[in-house]
């Protein structure tokens, strides 16, 4: 025990401890790896004896150092190349290593380790998994040991390094197996790992040294990047996490519904060729619609102040009849000059029967207003409508005076998109291939949903219509032929003004125009 007193001794062993951890990292990442095929209530133990079997392995490879200096002596010869013991057990661990880390890394990049997703996960047995780590133990022990043998001269410094080296493993083993299989892009970088060693292994067992510096080196650098990537994901992350629950909720079951993600979230490609959407375009635009409603103002639904259709009292009854009968509606605002001298809610069948009996509209057969501020949420709206029996809902701002109107059709149409009466056209119509004639007064939202794109709606600006859209990036009241380009995702827009109704966008015609397609015309014009 004379060692105990030579400075030098403490040194060869912290140095032989370092070492040896440096060469059990490799070790640890497929034990990490194997762990996962077992259930998790296994993979504790797995680890902890597949290490404790690495231990006792290196121990006794440790007593029989005489057996391996005869390792290295050569057993017989192929042309110029000589194989010894070493060079076989260094062979058959490099080809063990190549095919289990192809065979993981074809799992892992087909998607279907672990029997596939469309069933239950199927579970290894855990005496294979064992005995994987096991084998692989033995490759990794055999340079472990022979590096030992190479730096000191004392049985029991190598016994004490080895000793300690797997005791520290076995603490990290479990957070760095916990890491990895949280990280799949982490997978992946192991596997690499895994058959860059193998092939180092292959290599060396041919008489062609690959230097183990190469190899950290490389090893460090591919860890830095995929450092620089996690943290990069992290950030996206935090951003994403940013977006309100609603939004993101929305967009998730958006996506599974089988709408196209926009251009920086690239959809995953399927193996057997392009995924037929199992729900239409129809039915994704309903549930976006169910979605997204909460989070859409009143004045996105209602319908504006200027095509409200509604009674003077103080015209004459013939002029009232007329009205009646011209509009397909049910209920009409009753007034005394505008329409914000609101004097009730009349049934259009019980205004006839009052004009031809009385030849006026009885006040006391009108229902009384029910008005809400343009401030309230869609929820609470429904709330009301619900009380309101069948009765349109005035919108009023905050001096008063009346913004639209608001029925329960009005909320259907957000949901399922327009229904047009009958005095009405529909706002948007096709005219052509990825060209539309759009009404300005057209919901933004519903507009979205037909062109398939987002960015168009700014809960920040107040505009709800297309019409408003285009006066917000015009910055000015625009003339027929005046146009606005918009681009997102990839994808250019082109809105063109085809016609004014005085200071009001009346219609617009919009084409959508992928952004290879524009560069195509560009290339044509060069030429």
């Amino acid at each position: 025990m004379e060692w105990l007193l030579d400075p030098t001794a403490w040194v060869g062993l912290l140095t032989l401890v370092v070492l040896e951890i440096v060469l059990g990292i490799d070790n640890l990442i497929f034990i990490a790896i194997l762990a996962d095929k077992l259930p998790p209530a296994q993979r504790d133990r797995a680890r902890i004896m597949g290490l404790s079997l690495a231990l006792i392995m290196r121990l006794g490879l440790l007593s029989v150092m005489s057996w391996l200096v005869t390792l290295t002596t050569p057993l017989f010869s192929i042309g110029p190349l000589s194989f010894s013991g070493r060079d076989l057990i260094l062979m058959i661990g490099g080809l063990f290593l190549l095919f289990k880390g192809t065979m993981e890394l074809h799992e892992r990049l087909e998607g279907s380790q672990h029997g596939g997703s469309s069933g239950p996960r199927v579970y290894a047995s855990f005496w294979v998994i064992v005995t994987q780590i096991v084998v692989l133990d033995a490759v990794f022990s055999l340079d472990s040991v022979i590096t030992a043998v190479g730096m000191v001269d004392h049985l029991a410094i190598m016994m004490i390094a080895v000793i300690i080296a797997i005791g520290i493993m076995l603490l990290a083993s479990k957070p760095l197996t916990r890491f990895v299989n949280a990280h799949p892009t982490v997978v992946v970088l192991c596997l690499g790992f895994l058959l860059m060693i193998g092939f180092s292994l292959l290599a060396e067992a041919f008489g062609f040294k690959v230097p183990k510096g190469y190899l950290y080196a490389a090893i460090g650098f591919s860890v830095a990047i995929e450092a620089l990537n996690q943290v990069a994901r992290r950030n996206l992350l935090k951003l994403d996490a940013r977006r309100p629950m609603r939004e993101r909720t929305a967009s998730a079951v958006l996506r599974m519904l089988g709408k196209r993600p926009p251009a920086d979230e690239p959809d995953l490609p399927s193996a057997n060729g392009p995924a037929i959407p199992a729900f239409g375009v129809e039915e994704r635009n309903m549930v976006s619609g169910v979605l997204t409603l909460a989070e859409r103002s009143i004045r996105s639904i209602m319908t504006p102040r200027t095509d409200v259709s509604w009674i003077n009292i103080d015209d004459d009854p013939e002029t009232i009849r007329r009205q009646l009968t011209e509009a397909p509606h049910s209920f009409f605002p009753v007034c005394r000059g505008s329409l914000d001298e609101v004097l009730g809610i009349g049934r259009a069948k019980d205004l006839v029967a009052d004009l031809i009996t009385e030849g006026r509209v009885r006040r006391n057969r009108l229902r009384d207003p029910i008005i809400v501020h343009e401030s309230i949420g869609i929820l609470r709206l429904m709330d009301t409508l619900k009380r309101s029996r069948g009765q349109l809902v005035l919108v009023a701002d905050e001096f008063g005076a009346i913004e639209g109107l608001v029925t329960p059709i009005d909320v259907f149409e957000a949901i399922a998109g327009e229904f047009p009466d009958e005095d009405e056209l529909p706002d948007i119509v096709a005219d052509g291939e990825n060209t539309w004639k759009i009404d300005g007064a057209a919901d933004l939202h519903h507009v979205e949903q037909v062109l398939e794109t987002e960015g168009l709606v700014d809960d920040a600006q107040d505009f709800s219509t297309l019409a408003g859209y285009l006066l917000s990036r015009f910055g000015h009241l625009p003339k027929p032929g005046d146009v606005c380009e918009y681009e997102i995702h990839h994808e250019h827009f082109r809105f063109e003004v085809l016609e004014m109704d005085g200071r009001r966008i009346a219609l617009v015609r919009v084409e959508k125009r992928p952004q290879e397609m524009l560069a195509d015309d560009e290339s044509l014009a060069n030429d």
